[in-house]
């Protein structure tokens, strides 16, 4: 029997990257899978990907920033499949730049993006999930949102309220008996297209463009991430195998965060 048979999925930002990779092993573990993004075409991509290996899926264009869109999308998935079993909250932005130039809409923008709509997420989810008789609601954070780093400032505010945040709703939810478990995702350097969207505010921060050299420097393992090593993460979480897990982070980084690593030359 596959892990999530009968499992009602949703996963925001799906049209591209994790949330892509998400979807797909999500739905070929057995669940029926919505996919929503703002590219309603990226995310209908992906839909028509899975729906030819075989799986279930549904796209639906979404700005997550938007709170009526957030009613209309889940009263839409209730309507098609029934009560949300699972919530991935992936959609995020990233803009690089020092806290000193970065502009008050920016700092804004990416709070939408990356904390208000996770919020909204879960303000529209968890009475769904309360129809289905629980469920679990998986929160893509950062390494970001772990430790600092120069010129992501406000990208490492947003992924920590993530982590904090996925803290507390676990603790409400537990407190009250609504067998929903709530867990944060720790990327490292992934290779998705995040790095190709930042690349106009690289300058402003003096970042490399290679995400293989940035990873062959700092990372222990000394590669870069795929975006199945995160969605298999996700479907960890998702699943009854971590029926035992809530308001804690997973951390998949290469080793990023547990420390520096001296390399043996050959």
């Amino acid at each position: 029997m596959k892990q999530l048979e009968g499992k009602i999925a949703l996963v925001t930002g799906g049209g591209s990257g994790i949330g892509a990779a998400c979807a797909q092993t999500l739905a070929r573990e057995g669940a029926r899978v919505v996919v929503t993004d703002v590219d309603g075409g990226a995310a209908q991509a992906v839909v028509d990907a899975i729906r030819k290996s075989g799986g279930d899926a549904w796209g639906l264009q979404q700005d997550v920033t938007d709170e009526a869109r957030w009613r209309d999308v889940v009263m839409e998935i209730e309507t098609k499949y029934g009560p949300l079993t699972t919530m991935v909250a992936n959609a995020g932005i990233a803009i690089g730049c020092p806290v000193l130039e970065m502009s008050l809409a920016e700092w804004r923008r990416q709070m939408a993006v990356n904390v208000d709509a996770v919020f909204l997420s879960v303000k529209y989810c968890v009475p769904s999930m309360i129809k289905a008789g629980g469920g679990s609601i998986i929160m893509m954070s950062s390494v970001a949102g772990l430790r600092g780093a120069p010129g992501l400032a406000a990208y490492s505010a947003s992924k920590g309220a993530v982590r904090l945040f996925a803290k507390s709703v676990a603790m409400e939810c537990a407190s009250a008996n609504l067998n929903i478990r709530v867990n944060s995702v720790h990327p490292g350097i992934i290779d998705t297209a995040i790095w190709g969207k930042m690349d106009a505010n690289l300058n402003r921060i003096n970042a490399p463009r290679d995400i293989h050299a940035i990873a062959a420097a700092g990372v222990p393992m000394a590669r870069v991430g795929q975006a199945q090593e995160i969605a298999n993460g996700v479907l960890f979480l998702a699943s009854d195998a971590s029926s035992y897990m809530t308001g804690t982070e997973l951390i998949i980084d290469g080793g990023m965060t547990g420390g520096a690593v001296r390399r043996v030359q050959q």
